[in-house]
């Protein structure tokens, strides 16, 4: 089963160091909800496992074996995939022509895509820069999906969505989790709802993990997310 572990990761832009000691480890089959404020260091931590930007410190390992810093290309060839807030489609493309392009050997086929997302279906012909965000959004989990990802990486999935579609599609990525044997790390602004689908949850505050957790004790503890928000240390509970 795939396992990625983040071990004392230290990560940034230039000498700005933006993450600080991120510890973290996740298996396959999960889906593991990265929170916090803007600013906070999330897509940079993303960035830095996919291998975008080159670690200031710490490792990146998937099932024990470390990552090379700052190699992008190797990072996917181990089946690490990010699904970025911008999406970087083709949007002069078709939405056939960015799945075929993506897809590995073995990847999942037009019909299992359109299981998957439905409402995709009656464009497959239709240049992405002329689908709605919620349908670009929607292609863009699919073009990542066709590549047989071990680890996904989904950036901000409902940047720039109305909240009835982010709605419809977090539970996309529940299911993804559950069928095809890949761990999801999702950061996301809509608290609340990436703690409906999540296993686990970590709260990143200037670049640091405060609050770490299954999701569902997260959920059922608002307080405790309020305080890691706001930077307030929680008096210790009353005995008795």
């Amino acid at each position: 089963m795939t396992r990625l572990e983040c071990r004392g990761v230290v990560a940034g832009h230039g000498r700005v160091v933006a993450v600080r000691d991120v510890n973290l480890s996740a298996e396959a089959g999960s889906v593991l909800a990265i929170l916090g404020p803007n600013g906070a260091g999330k897509t940079t931590l993303l960035e830095t496992i996919a291998g975008l930007l080159p670690r200031l410190g710490g490792e990146v390992l998937i099932e024990g074996t470390p990552l090379p810093s700052g190699r992008p290309v190797t990072a996917n060839r181990a089946g690490v995939v990010l699904v970025p807030d911008s999406r970087a489609l083709f949007t002069t493309l078709t939405v056939r022509e960015n799945l075929t392009l993506a897809r590995r050997r073995g990847g999942p086929d037009d019909d299992a895509v359109a299981d998957l997302f439905p409402g995709l279906v009656a464009r497959w012909n239709l240049a992405a820069g002329a689908l709605s965000g919620g349908e670009q959004q929607m292609l863009a989990v699919a073009r990542a999906l066709v590549q047989k990802p071990r680890v996904l990486l989904v950036d901000e999935m409902s940047m720039g969505l109305a909240p009835r579609v982010v709605e419809s599609l977090l539970p996309v990525v529940r299911r993804i989790a559950d069928t095809a044997d890949a761990l999801v790390v999702l950061v996301e602004q809509h608290v609340h709802l990436a703690l409906e689908v999540a296993d686990h949850a970590i709260v990143m505050i200037h670049g640091e993990v405060a609050v770490a957790g299954p999701a569902a004790e997260l959920k059922d503890a608002p307080d405790r997310l309020e305080a890691a928000y706001l930077g307030v240390q929680l008096p210790p509970a009353r005995a008795g």
